[in-house]
């Protein structure tokens, strides 16, 4: 009997190697060659039927795979409309945020809306889905569970209820007696996923498979499964906030900038269609070291709250701090450095907190302006106008460059009743909003202060 063959595989990309390497040869990765036997496929091919045949592009019909909405606005906000029969979802996120409770309401309201509903829990028990269940408040006829890890007999499962719609939480915990590795090995996740997305396929099934994240916040697992699935949903949110956002990372159904924002209730998430509503509603306006900057998050403008805090703890301070919380340090303490090159506005004896208020983390380099604005603002006690946004790239140089889609974002800003906007000399002028060009950051801390109401500064 011939020995298996046995290659060494990448957990990250998936890259096979006949020996075992510290690291990985495609993706650079350190330690991640895991010891795996491949599946032989001694299969021969099958033959093409009339169904199967090639036909010319002009003859496909666009609209053969009809796309059902699930009935949660934010969900169907970032699959473009709903979910595609035949289409396999892969949702990941942190421990806790809400995974199982957006998959459940979703399920829910796909089962009200007459689909055949089947959920797959296998790392909870049919009761604890139950209570669950209850406090949401949904409990459609349609929405079928079953407590299974085993893959034959999730697949008997599906051939004997005949779903419109499958969901499995979490794809880790399904192994396959046929396939090499313990539950959640390399072998184990590939060759589920593999086989889900085939029936899904074949039975024209929207299949939604829920994946754990690492501690770095990427999906765990082989990232060949990112390249299985037809959508890549990632759902964040701080746990220390009401506040979860649903990104697509890969949609192969439409396009991935679109953001879904929603908001941890009692009673299981809510959709926030007016999310910048929400992230100003406790805002303190005339504050020093406030500053309300237009974010754009993927499509979607986001009008969130720039706050800094500026601590003189004593004259000789050693080493001071420097705290970004939903910003980046690093973005930080470079604009600190132009602050005090460009603006001659030197916070080196001082610790400096910096934080976007309401959970929210920005990438955004056009945050850049907001957040000079802000600190300039909270060292010289003096507050930056209530109505007024800021937005624009910071350089090196002290220039301040135009941010992608800055109309959409401005425009946002009109429609919640801003008056003024701070932004680069090349924005064009927008309804509803006086834009005011500054090519600085001196001449916006300049123009910042002119504009400022009348009121006396804070002691």
């Amino acid at each position: 009997m011939a020995k298996p063959r046995v290659v060494h595989a990448c957990t990250e990309c998936g890259a096979q190697s006949p020996r075992w390497l510290g690291r990985c040869p495609e993706c650079g990765a350190w330690g991640t060659m895991v010891e795996e036997t491949p599946a032989t496929n001694t299969a021969d091919a099958l033959p093409v039927t009339a169904a199967d045949a090639p036909l010319p592009l002009a003859e496909v019909d666009p609209d053969g795979a009809p796309v059902r909405p699930t009935g949660v606005g934010e969900f169907d906000r970032v699959l473009g409309g709903g979910m595609v029969a035949g289409s396999v979802t892969l949702l990941g996120g942190e421990p806790g945020v809400g995974k199982s409770t957006l998959l459940l309401q979703a399920l829910a309201r796909l089962a009200d809306d007459g689909a055949r509903c089947l959920l797959v829990s296998a790392e909870e028990s049919r009761e604890q889905v139950r209570r669950r269940s209850s406090r949401l408040g949904v409990l459609p006829p349609r929405l079928l569970i079953t407590a299974e890890t085993s893959l034959p007999r999730v697949l008997a499962h599906i051939e004997d209820v005949e779903p419109d719609v499958v969901a499995v939480d979490s794809i880790q915990t399904i192994h396959a007696t046929d396939a090499p590795g313990v539950p959640g090995s390399v072998s184990q996740v590939r060759h589920c996923a593999q086989t889900l997305v085939r029936v899904a396929k074949e039975r024209a099934i929207s299949t939604v498979l829920v994946g754990h994240v690492t501690k770095e916040g990427t999906l765990a697992g082989p990232r060949v499964l990112e390249h299985l699935v037809d959508t890549v949903l990632s759902f964040e949110g701080d746990p220390q906030h009401a506040l979860r956002m649903l990104r697509a990372l890969k949609h192969r159904f439409g396009p991935t900038h679109e953001l879904g924002v929603f908001e941890m209730g009692d009673d299981g998430l809510v959709d926030v269609p007016d999310a910048s509503a929400l992230f100003l509603a406790d805002r303190c306006p005339g504050a020093p070291g406030s500053v309300v900057v237009p974010l754009l998050e993927g499509a979607r403008p986001l009008l969130v709250e720039v706050q800094a805090l500026v601590a003189r703890s004593g004259p000789q301070l050693p080493m001071p701090r420097r705290v970004a919380q939903g910003l980046d340090a690093g973005r930080l303490t470079m604009l600190l450095a132009v602050l005090a090159e460009r603006a001659q506005l030197s916070v080196d004896r001082a610790d400096v907190f910096a934080s976007v208020a309401g959970g929210v983390r920005a990438a955004d380099p056009g945050v850049d302006l907001g957040l000079v604005l802000a600190v300039a603002s909270a060292q010289e006690r003096i507050p930056v106008p209530a109505d007024t946004v800021a937005v624009g790239e910071v350089g090196l140089g002290g220039e301040v460059r135009q941010a992608a889609r800055v109309g959409r974002r401005l425009a946002e800003a009109a429609r919640l009743g801003f008056r003024c906007a701070l932004a680069p000399p090349s924005t064009k002028s927008v309804s509803g909003l006086e834009v005011v060009h500054v090519a600085n950051v001196a001449e916006a801390i300049d123009v910042a202060t002119l504009l400022r109401e009348a009121r006396p500064r804070v002691a």
